[in-house]
Parts: structure tokens; C-alpha cells; sequence
């Protein structure tokens, strides 16, 4: 396994000394790849929702391929008896 090694403020240090103590992560370590594991996920779905946009701008959905959407919604609502 590969060893980084970083510096943090003391600011953070202690609340990461906080997160231990209170039992949220189990050490500074853990912690760490907590966080870059969190940054790491965050980008990828930003990533990917950026390609789902980028390929509905290149190729807008038709009302023929949405439009049956809002009619069974507005007739699944009538539907309901509250």
C-alpha cells in the first residue's frame, strides 16, 4: 500500500482528532482516505452528470419520446382519490 504523506493546519488537525474521538473514523489514517475517497466519488458523479447533460444537449429528447411521460402523469393523478 502507498504511504502519502501531508501537512495540515492545526485547525484541521484537531478536528480530525475530534472525528477519532468521537468514533466517526477510526484514525487520522482512516480519515484521510475517508476524505479522498468522499473527493474522489464527488468527482466522478459530477463527471458523469456532466456527460448526461452534454449528450441531451447534442440530442434534445423529442415530445414523442417525453410527451406519453406527462400525459400518463396527469392521468395517474386524476387516478388518485385523495
Amino acid at each position: 500500500m502507498l504511504q502519502i504523506v501531508t501537512r495540515v493546519d492545526d485547525n484541521l488537525a484537531r478536528e480530525v482528532d475530534r472525528l477519532v474521538q468521537e468514533g466517526v473514523v477510526a484514525s487520522r489514517s482512516a480519515a484521510v482516505r475517508l476524505g479522498l475517497e468522499t473527493l474522489i466519488e464527488r468527482h466522478r458523479r459530477h463527471r458523469i452528470g456532466r456527460s448526461i447533460v452534454d449528450g441531451y444537449t447534442r440530442r434534445p429528447q423529442t415530445e414523442t419520446e417525453v410527451g406519453w411521460t406527462d400525459e400518463a402523469t396527469t392521468k395517474m393523478i386524476a387516478d388518485e382519490s385523495w
